[in-house]
């Protein structure tokens, strides 16, 4: 069995990279989220798409349900394509009234924020459904998970440390025993 053991350093790089996450989200407009808006939940329908698995819809941050869209669990999108669809969206938001950021840098950095908080969640339940609840098949696409997180952890001054806390957990040499 696999048992992780962070010294004080790393629990302080864990602990200072959640709190500003945790930050970032609460500095946000606050509106409906579905939490769990992803192509798989979306049905085509005319003039706007069905919308289905809603029960786990609460008020957070706005950046939380296109940041779900685009670092979706299952399907991954080129990021120049992810940037299109997310300055479409930051524009009719806008263009509807919604208080967004000014600068869309500001607006993207949220979005890849609250998806890092997102996939460094799904990471711990896909790991506990393996370990906990014999379900191996989980661990299937956590190195998509891996990949969001260490990309967006890695882009950003104040979570680099984060970054390289994730790269010994995404090597071959611990594969096997982490997922």
């Amino acid at each position: 069995e696999f048992a992780l053991r962070w010294s004080d350093a790393q629990r302080l790089v864990w602990d200072t990279a959640c709190d500003a996450l945790v930050s970032s989200a609460l500095a946000q407009t606050r509106v409906a989220v579905h939490r769990d808006y992803m192509p798989r939940n979306l049905m085509l329908a005319s003039p706007n798409p069905g919308i289905l698995d809603f029960q786990d819809a609460v008020h957070g941050p706005i950046s939380y349900d296109i940041a779900s869209l685009l670092r979706d669990a299952f399907i991954s999108w080129d990021e120049d394509v992810e940037i299109d669809w997310a300055v479409r969206y930051w524009e009719a938001a806008r263009k509807a009234g919604l208080a967004l950021p000014a600068d869309f840098g500001e607006f993207w950095r949220q979005l890849e924020w609250m998806g890092l908080q997102r996939h460094l969640k799904v990471l711990g339940i896909f790991c506990r459904l393996k370990h906990r609840d014999g379900k191996p098949k989980y661990s299937e696409d956590l190195a998509r998970f891996f990949a969001y997180a260490h990309k967006v952890a890695a882009r950003y001054n104040g979570l680099r440390p984060l970054a390289r806390m994730l790269e010994p957990l995404m090597g071959a040499e611990r594969t096997e025993a982490f997922y």
